[in-house]
């Protein structure tokens, strides 16, 4: 039997240390010990305790700060992030309460731009690979904090010429999809959303200031009218900050029509009112404005 690598041992026991909380030489928010200090006490190499320290961040257990050290992180306090189709939003919406019960994300930066569409997303917008799409990229803040990353496509032959072809310009500015939608005699009536867990990958990371590694929860959103589809979205939250709460009609009073079946369940995406996004050249896009997320 294959004896166990140094780098898992050295983890192993960091994470007893760590995982003992304050009982423990090493509670949530210490520094832990210098990698010249780890690699004596534990007899191995420096290359030895950098791979145990990258095992420890991607599981959520330290992080670096620059010119610092490494520290315990502390456990977060999941918040709920509501996905809603409630009567009273039905654009959606992606929330986080704060302790009055109000909407805590009151800021966005955006940017827009014409680009080609790649191949995956042409299939999910039905349309042809290189067909141009408007791409907008959001940042949701809480306060200082960054909590979600987001990507949007709409197709422009659907948009292309109107007043809603900027998500975050014009009349319908920060409206949300089936708003802006509306607004052109298109009525979306449904949305498909698919959520998954992954690492962060490095863009976003930088983008959400959290450490390489990190995991978070992806969520992919297609809106549609009818059969076609008229808006898809990529959103990546940090797993160790929100809960995602899903909120369905139920009954035959419900604005959606009946219960569905276990599986077929709608869900809505981010929609908070207010905001302003520059747009930017074809596969260029630029500017910034401040709001609370994409239709």
């Amino acid at each position: 039997m294959s004896e166990t690598p140094a780098y898992l041992r050295v983890a192993q026991d960091l994470r007893r240390r760590i995982t003992e909380g304050a009982d423990g030489d090493l509670p949530p928010g210490s520094r832990l010990p210098s990698r010249a200090r780890l690699a004596k006490e534990y007899g191995v190499g420096p290359n030895v305790v950098i791979a145990a320290m990258r095992l420890l961040t991607a599981e959520g257990l330290v992080h670096g700060r620059a010119g610092s050290g490494i520290y315990v992180r502390r456990p977060a306090e999941l918040r709920p992030m509501i996905r809603s189709w409630h009567a009273g939003r039905l654009g959606g919406t992606l929330l986080v309460p704060d302790e009055s019960g109000e909407s805590a994300g009151s800021r966005r930066n955006c940017s827009s731009g014409t680009v080609p569409a790649p191949e995956d997303i042409a299939e999910r917008l039905g349309v042809t690979p290189g067909d141009p799409v408007m791409r907008s990229e959001y940042v949701f803040y809480s306060g200082p904090e960054r909590r979600t990353v987001s990507t949007s496509w709409e197709p422009l032959s659907l948009t292309g010429g109107t007043p809603v072809v900027l998500p975050e310009a014009g009349p319908m500015a920060g409206m949300g999809v089936v708003a802006r939608m509306a607004h052109i005699g298109v009525t979306v009536d449904r949305a498909t959303e698919a959520v998954t867990a992954r690492a962060v990958a490095p863009e976003e990371a930088a983008a959400l200031g959290v450490p390489a590694g990190s995991p978070v929860q992806a969520l992919q959103r297609t809106y549609y009218a009818g059969d076609l589809p008229v808006e898809t979205a990529d959103l990546v939250l940090p797993a160790g900050r929100f809960q995602l709460v899903y909120e369905f009609p139920v009954g035959p009073a419900s604005p959606m029509g009946p219960a569905s079946p276990v599986g077929a369940a709608k869900s809505g995406g981010p929609h908070e009112s207010g905001g302003h996004c520059e747009s930017g050249g074809a596969g260029e896009p630029d500017g910034h404005g401040e709001s609370d997320g994409p239709g």
